[in-house]
Order: structure tokens, then C-alpha cells, then sequence
């Protein structure tokens, strides 16, 4: 697996642990805030990192005597990866009376979301929606309120581009991509850059997320003679066509983009996974201002993989515009952030 440094994320100071505040009803003192992301169907396994996330996070800040003397209290919204119910996620936070929210994780579901949190002024963090428009188009639009604690789809497809064009000089290389935002995007990302540095795309196809028999596809790349295929997608899909493509006997090299990051790729994929590339930012596991959450996870049975620890970073920025700015002013946290490391 090869690794690209490709975000900004970086976890501040580690909150000591303590008790989660646990009730059916905030108190008129309390601050809710929500996570929102896939917690059901196929990419339930990143749910569960931006949920385990949060959870730490907001216990950790509330040990800690909580934000301006309030306490956190968190709300969980299930958006499946569907744009349309991500907004209806999103519109049930407003009625919650949520102030921030870290989310969502599909970047087809953290954009159409945007517009709601946006016209109520409320803060949003993604750890996870790396497709560029999530953040470009509010920043046109002065919008202040919209961020992210991970990458970007244009840094990563300038790494993917490059490495691909240098690897595979003068050889077969197609492009894939499943439609979405996230996957198409990283897909014409990488594409452009390749071609950048002088390697012509050999094939440029698209599939639909959640096919479940991709031989017309793999038949297509044996034909064209492909060497390699980098796919913009989501590790159901291309666990499922690593496999498929073992059983035809289809030996191209495999690369994607950072959704592969997640053990459940391999009961997916099984053996056929082995080889596959991926680029990714650097784990924040490793990081020194990481090393106590990590520790507490580890007490917890759980490995805080994939966008576990940029969701608590997210949070920690949160309480730290909160407690500077005396409040949950989406406005005025989201320009103490941007003035603030």
C-alpha cells in the first residue's frame, strides 16, 4: 500500500477521558451537537468511525467540565449515503436545535446537507467528504461555515495521476468510477493529472455503486489489454470486482482512492484483495498528540481506523471556536477557525 500525506487534519491537545452525559431530553443548559453519516447499509463500517469518534470526543469534552460550562449531548443521524435522506438528517437536526455538526460522510450526502446548515448558521465539519465543490462552492459564495478535518479528491488525484503515469509508462491504464461525487471525482482527478504527466487514459468507464457482476466490465478491460485500473469508488464495489476479476483471471494491478481504508474491505475481497493500492493521508494513529485517545480506544477493544480519529477532530475544533468565541455562533466559530490553527 503505498501512502500520500494529503489533508490538514491535525488533532489539538488530547481531552482526558471521563462519562458520557446520557439522557432522552437535553437540559436547557446543554449543547447538542450531531454526527450524521452512513450507520446502516453497505458503508455502515465508516458510520461506525464517525460515530465511535464522536462519542470519545464528546465524553472526553464533557470530563473535561464541557464547553463554557455546558455540557455536550449527541445526536446520531443515519443518512445511508442517500442525498435525499441526508437532508432529511439534517433538517431533523435543526429541529433538535443542533449547533454543529460533524458530517456527513459521502460527499453526495455532506453537499446537499450544506444547504440546510448553511441557511440555519449552523457550523459543519466533514471528516470525511474529500470532493472539492463541498468546500469550494460555499467559500465563493462567502460562506464561512462549511469545512473539513481530511483531504481533498484534486490533492489526491495529483498524487494518483503522477504515480500512475510514472509506474505505468507507455502501458494500458483504465479509469473507473461509480458515478457518485466522491468516486467521480477522484476518477477525473486522477485522469487529468496521468495525463498531465504523459500517459493517455487506454479506458474511461463507469459503473454503478452496488453492481454485483461486473464481468462486462472486466471483459471490456481484458479486451483493451488493461495493466492497471484505478478505480473512484467505494471498497464494496471494488472488493467485489478484485474478486470477480481473480475468478476470470483478469491479473491487472488494482489502485483506488482513500475509501479503501477499512478492514472490511477483506471480507469483501478475501484473498483476491491482496495487492491493492490505495492512496491515503497518513494516519493519525501515529501522531504524538494522538497517542492517549488512541490508548483509550484501545481499552475499548477498538481500533480507531479509517475517519475515527478526524471525526474527534472535528469535535475538538468545535469546542475550541465554542470556548473561544463564548458561544455556538455558526458565524463567529467558523471565522475563529479560519484565523486560528
Amino acid at each position: 500500500m503505498f501512502k500520500k500525506l494529503a489533508t490538514t487534519t491535525a488533532l489539538a491537545a488530547v481531552l482526558a477521558a471521563g462519562a458520557l452525559t446520557i439522557g432522552n431530553a437535553a437540559k436547557a443548559e446543554d449543547i447538542t451537537i450531531g454526527v450524521a453519516g452512513p450507520m446502516t447499509g453497505q458503508y455502515a463500517s465508516f458510520g461506525e468511525q464517525l460515530a465511535r469518534g464522536s462519542q470519545m470526543a464528546v465524553k472526553d469534552i464533557n470530563a473535561k467540565g464541557g464547553i463554557n460550562g455546558s455540557k455536550l449531548v449527541l445526536v446520531t443521524g443515519d443518512d445511508a449515503c442517500d442525498p435525499k435522506q441526508a437532508v432529511q438528517v439534517a433538517n431533523d437536526f435543526v429541529k433538535k436545535g443542533v449547533k454543529f455538526v460533524a458530517g456527513h460522510f459521502c460527499s453526495g450526502s455532506s453537499i446537499p446537507a450544506s444547504d440546510v446548515y448553511i441557511e440555519e448558521g449552523i457550523l459543519q465539519i466533514s471528516p470525511a467528504s474529500t470532493n472539492e465543490k463541498f468546500t469550494d462552492v460555499p467559500a465563493e459564495k462567502g460562506v464561512k461555515t462549511v469545512m473539513r478535518t481530511c483531504g481533498r479528491d484534486d490533492w489526491q488525484g495529483q498524487y494518483d495521476g503522477a504515480w500512475l503515469a510514472k509506474t505505468y509508462a507507455g502501458q494500458n491504464v483504465a479509469i473507473l468510477d461509480d458515478k457518485s461525487p466522491y468516486g467521480q471525482g477522484l476518477a477525473n482527478n486522477t485522469q487529468m493529472n496521468m495525463e498531465k504527466a504523459g500517459l493517455k487514459t487506454a479506458l474511461r468507464d463507469t459503473y454503478n455503486a452496488g453492481d454485483k457482476d461486473f464481468s462486462a466490465l472486466l471483459n471490456k478491460m481484458k479486451e483493451a489489454k488493461i495493466v492497471a485500473v484505478f478505480i473512484g469508488g467505494y471498497h464494496p464495489d471494488v472488493a467485489l470486482m478484485m474478486r470477480q476479476a481473480q475468478e476470470q483471471g483478469f491479473k491487472a494491478a488494482f489502485v483506488s482512492g482513500d475509501a479503501m481504508n477499512t478492514k472490511e474491505f477483506w471480507s469483501i475481497s478475501g484473498p483476491a484483495g491482496e495487492g491493492l493500492r490505495f492512496s491515503d493521508a497518513s494516519s493519525a494513529k501515529k501522531l504524538d498528540s494522538a497517542k492517549e485517545v488512541v490508548a483509550e480506544f484501545a481499552k475499548d477493544n477498538y481500533d480507531p481506523e479509517g475517519y475515527t480519529l478526524s471525526t474527534y477532530a472535528a469535535i475538538q475544533a468545535f469546542a475550541a471556536a465554542a470556548t473561544a468565541t463564548g458561544g455556538t455562533d455558526g458565524e463567529k466559530m467558523g471565522e475563529w477557525l479560519r484565523a486560528n490553527t
